[in-house]
């Protein structure tokens, strides 16, 4: 029995190692103008077979011509990232932010992915901020602070005006606002580059600081390594032996660590929490919540955690901080409004969908695992059952119902003070259609600049992955459209603020939050005229 374990074993690995090998092969080549003209038509095709608001924002005889022309672009074979560089850009005029075109990334084998685990790249643990019309680092995540506030002006020598602005054509926001694409690139700069030039093992920055150029050879290097540190063999430490008292304690503090970090929503490659929840000041009556994403941890408990506490303590004044919150759970923000709004509402409306099983969609994706596509396969015949019990027709549309498009009561302890909302271009998705409900009801005033999320809704919910069969090239299509009970006019226009204000690189150097000071100086002037 070993014998045949070991034997399939083997074989696995050398299957793995083979399509791994083939792959590579495959997308390392130059595809015929025949294959990927056929590239262009399954993107096209797919796109309007599953998008339900194609045309929202670009007509259909203007996006077919960009097609047309697309095609007759292609006169000579091209690489999967070449053809990619093509493509993308048509497809962002649609204008739609949640569909994404990603070129084919190198695979590795398990051998090479061990390796590689080992070491962190340098370049990686930076973080970006375009302030000012220039791409800058503004934290270096506990590496060399000596590059904070600096201007990255060349990586390998080319400049970073001329990538910045090659990434931002490669995909689009919701609509036609302009804040989205200079947040999204410059939070997610390393990633661009990465599916622009693919693995490297070390590269030049050329930095500005002050009156100061420099350069800087940033490499991939051990994970446990610590700049200016020697590191100090764990083997020649003898651990501290602890009493039993010491080791309950312990296991105590272990316990309580494992329940906040699921509750608030712990990012460990970036040591922070996802949820976060604090009073300013001497007293109880300002709070403040920052949200970075609607997606990971127990958000039920944080939201009544949070409430809880500030019923008791009867807090005057709410911020909502939802500044680079790019979205995520519809039912997380259904239960956040909840806490936010005294009256009955309904967060979204049925959503339209071109299938009347938008779910067995999504959940066959060629990119889920294989136990979930097995797993759908397998309960398809309940899912189209209940998928058709969710869906419906009006007006010659096709809708499906999710729980946060019912009509809900507010929490019982929902706030009843006042509430500010802090935003950028990165609110995003659900952040936005939050957003919407919190202006269309005079809820909330709105600090910071127009949200990169359209007002008027988003098409998203549920995502059918696509890969083209030629390039390999990826796409990723939202299949339902999300939308409040509220619209604005013109449409495809996000959240603007009651009270604009765009920070500076002179306020990251110093430390400064204008939103924020801006929110904390009004809430005293309240204060002071009661």
């Amino acid at each position: 029995m070993q014998k045949i374990v070991y034997f399939f074993g083997i074989c696995l690995l050398l299957f793995s190692c083979t399509s791994v090998k083939t792959y590579n092969e495959q997308i390392a080549v130059n595809h015929s103008v025949r294959s990927l003209k056929k590239d262009v038509d399954v993107a096209y095709k797919r796109l309007k077979k599953l998008h339900p608001r194609l045309y929202q924002y670009i007509s259909k005889p203007k996006l077919e011509s960009k097609f047309d022309s697309l095609k007759k672009t292609i006169v000579k074979p091209l690489s999967s990232q070449q053809f990619y560089e093509k493509l993308a850009p048509v497809i962002a005029e649609v204008r739609q932010g949640h569909i994404s075109v990603n070129p084919p990334l190198k695979r590795f084998n398990n051998k090479e992915r061990k390796l590689l685990n080992k070491k962190k790249f340098e370049f990686y643990e930076l973080d970006f901020e375009f302030l000012n019309d220039n791409l800058w680092i503004v934290n270096t995540r506990g590496a060399d602070s000596i590059l904070v506030g600096s201007k990255t002006l060349k990586i390998d020598g080319e400049n970073v005006d001329k990538l910045f602005n090659k990434y931002k054509k490669l995909f689009s926001s919701d609509g036609y606002n302009s804040t989205f694409q200079n947040r999204i690139v410059a939070s997610r700069f390393s990633g661009f580059y990465y599916r622009d030039k693919g693995f490297v093992d070390s590269l030049s920055l050329t930095l500005k600081k002050g009156d100061s150029l420099f350069t800087k050879v940033l490499r991939r290097i051990p994970k446990d390594s610590v700049p200016g540190k020697i590191k100090i063999d764990s083997l020649h430490k003898k651990p501290k032996k602890l009493t039993e008292s010491e080791k309950k304690e312990q296991k105590l503090k272990e316990k309580q660590k494992r329940e906040k970090d699921y509750i608030y929503g712990y990012e460990k490659a970036r040591d922070r929490y996802t949820r976060n929840f604090n009073f300013i000041g001497k007293d109880s009556s300002v709070a403040i919540m920052k949200i970075r994403g609607f997606g990971n941890g127990n958000y039920k408990k944080f939201y009544q955690k949070s409430f809880v506490v500030m019923d008791s303590a009867k807090t005057e004044y709410l911020i909502l901080d939802l500044r680079d919150n790019t979205g995520g759970r519809l039912d997380e923000i259904d239960k956040l409004y909840s806490y936010l709004t005294n009256k009955n509402y309904q967060l979204i409306e049925k959503a339209e969908v071109l299938t009347r099983q938008p779910f067995l969609t999504s959940m066959l994706s060629k990119n889920n695992p294989t136990f979930i596509k097995i797993g759908a396969t397998l309960l398809s015949p309940f899912m189209a059952i209940h998928n058709l019990f969710k869906s419906g027709k009006k007006d010659g549309k096709k809708y499906y119902s999710f729980s946060s498009s019912k009509l809900k009561k507010p929490n019982p302890l929902n706030f009843k003070g006042e509430i500010y909302v802090l935003i950028n271009g990165a609110s995003f998705s659900a952040s936005s259609i939050l957003s919407t409900n919190l202006h269309a009801n005079k809820r909330a005033t709105f600090v910071g600049e127009e949200t990169g999320g359209a007002y008027n809704g988003t098409v998203a919910g549920l995502f059918k992955y696509i890969e083209l069969p030629n390039s390999k090239v990826k796409m990723n299509i939202g299949l339902a459209q999300i939308e409040a009970p509220y619209s604005t006019n013109p449409d495809g226009y996000g959240i603007k603020p009651d009270v604009q204000i765009i920070p500076t690189i002179e306020d990251r150097l110093h430390n400064i939050d204008p939103e924020l000071e801006w929110v904390l100086e009004d809430i005293e002037n309240k204060k002071n005229d009661k």
